[in-house]
């Protein structure tokens, strides 16, 4: 198991438990206690848990997101047929609202080949990548750095998010469940998100199947207020079922 695919189920331990024993989830996902105890201190150094005797706790205050660098080389196939899925939605010379995420980026990288796009974004990786991208007109919403994710947060972004409608919102989301819809793990992120969905003609959300049968912490929006879920060919017939028409899957790609 990859160290950032161990470090998001510890966060996801942390926000919804409130604690993690080093030595029950190292049992669990069939590692040494020593292996969590080395992830305890990475996600310390990082901000994201406290430090107690046999295990951790989340930090007061912390963003309860894993930060960019664990998250970008996961999943990238599963990722890129997202992003192409997501990309082939959309037509020249229309407007998207983008995301923070590894996955929105893919979304970002998918539509390299589009023209006359305007591109919303309040994710600062993705800004780079279209502004470098010929033939697209970029807005950034503006607001407080989430500096670990790249992603701009708060009420400034929320504000200029209101004076714009767009055709589509690719969204990222950290966990999604049949009945508790999309949920965050970072309850600062979520009224932003809330603004992408009334902002856009069709939201769509973008997220590899590792992110189904989960809930978070906090509610961003349910299944009858986005218009589809994308996500890879991972996703079992049974867990697919849950969710109706919503869900499509990605075909495979061999891109990213």
């Amino acid at each position: 198991m990859l160290a950032s695919t161990r470090r998001r189920e510890i966060m996801h331990r942390l926000v919804t438990d409130g604690y993690v024993e080093a030595k029950a989830i190292a049992d669990e996902l069939g590692v040494d206690a020593s292996t969590i105890r080395r992830d305890l201190d990475a996600l310390e150094r990082e901000g994201q848990a406290q430090r107690t005797h046999g295990g951790a706790r989340p930090t007061p205050g912390a963003t309860a997101k894993l930060p960019y660098t664990m998250k970008e080389g996961e999943r990238l196939t599963e990722k890129a047929a997202i992003g192409q899925a997501a990309a082939d939605r959309v037509r020249d010379g229309q407007t998207v609202i983008l995301d923070s995420g590894s996955t929105t980026y893919e979304v970002a990288r998918a539509l390299h080949n589009h023209t006359g796009l305007t591109v919303i974004t309040n994710d600062l990786r993705i800004a780079k990548y279209i502004a470098e991208t010929p033939g697209m007109r970029l807005l950034v919403t503006g607001g407080e750095l989430l500096g670990s994710v790249f992603t701009l947060v708060g009420e400034r972004a929320i504000t200029f998010l209101s004076d714009y409608t767009a055709d589509w919102a690719f969204l990222g989301a950290d966990a999604i469940d049949a009945e508790a819809g999309v949920t965050n793990m970072n309850t600062l992120e979520v009224p932003l998100k809330r603004a992408m969905i009334t902002a856009a003609a069709h939201a769509v959300v973008v997220a590899d199947s590792s992110k189904f049968g989960r809930r978070a912490l906090a509610k961003v929006a349910g299944l009858d207020e986005i218009t589809n879920i994308l996500t890879d060919s991972d996703l079992t017939p049974t867990d697919s079922r849950q969710f109706g028409d919503v869900v499509i899957q990605a075909p495979p790609t061999t891109e990213g």
